[in-house]
């Protein structure tokens, strides 16, 4: 097929040597099949922010990193520099999430190279050998559905144990391997540490799970595991091979409105002081 004009850069340095075929179009990328050497892979191309039906909601980009000062001033403002630097962290995130999750045995597709705003990574293949299909492509007997429940669950444990919640995580956007399921679609993915909205999101990833396989086992509609997983996390207690019951028992134990009161104070004492040191000229 033609060259699309995104992927001639990649060709001219040699990272493919040719274009397959047009994968698929997605709401903040395409994706193409391509050859590198003797090699299949595929190469995701990301859109323009303007031309991508995925917004970046303050929720997802909130504490990413940028390179330095100017920088982030510049994503604040909302200047040309900003937007182009706010559009490379959006991209950089998926690339960060995927070779830190690839380490800790996420199975994800395996990245091989980023450049020009092109993704190159493996290309995950079925047990036909052809593209691997989603998961919302497929039908499950409950054995199979419970099976492939518990796997996706335990990836969400791994996931959270390197730092990470993918953040849009749904029968959409995991693909049925040969040998089982594979996530994918991370530049949403969010750092569980530094992001207040961490807690939700793997909430709602893993009701995304339930939801879809309950419809095949009903029993997982019951279940609970997004809450049981984050509070283990916040206890320090999370590990990949936790064992997990699927019920979470939230607290009754009263708030002492008191003590979380004199904290704050503590807290506003403590600024004060500091902002007093700052404006006190030094002897």
């Amino acid at each position: 097929m033609k060259i699309p004009k995104r992927l001639e850069p990649l060709i001219e340095d040699g990272l493919i040597d040719g274009v397959v075929r047009q994968l698929m179009s997605g709401k903040e990328a395409m994706v193409f099949v391509v050859r590198c050497g003797d090699d299949i892979r595929c190469a995701k191309v990301y859109k323009e922010a303007n031309k991508r039906s995925f917004r970046q909601a303050v929720d997802y980009t909130e504490n990413r990193r940028t390179k330095n000062s100017r920088q982030a001033r510049a994503m604040a403002k909302g200047t040309r520099y900003g937007r182009q630097a706010q559009e490379e962290a959006w991209q950089n995130a998926e690339v960060d999430a995927l070779y830190r999750l690839a380490a800790a045995g996420v199975r994800v597709p395996k990245p091989y190279n980023f450049h020009e705003g092109v993704l190159l990574m493996e290309l995950v293949a079925g047990p036909d050998g052809d593209a691997a299909p989603r998961l919302n492509d497929l039908a499950f007997t409950p054995e199979l559905a419970r099976d492939y429940h518990q796997t996706l669950v335990k990836e969400v444990v791994r996931m959270l144990c390197a730092g990470v919640v993918h953040g849009d995580l749904s029968e959409f956007n995991i693909l049925v391997a040969a040998d089982g399921p594979v996530i994918i679609d991370l530049p949403q993915a969010v750092d569980a540490a530094g992001n207040n909205h961490a807690p939700g999101m793997l909430e709602r990833d893993v009701a995304n799970l339930r939801h879809y396989f309950g419809q095949y086992a009903p029993e997982l509609l019951t279940t609970d595991y997004g809450r049981e997983i984050w509070a283990l996390y916040e206890a320090g207690a999370l590990h990949p091979e936790v064992e997990l019951t699927g019920h979470f028992a939230r607290s009754e134990k009263a708030v002492d409105l008191g003590a979380v009161m004199r904290e704050i104070d503590d807290a506003k004492a403590e600024e004060a002081a500091r902002r007093l040191r700052l404006q006190t000229p030094p002897q």
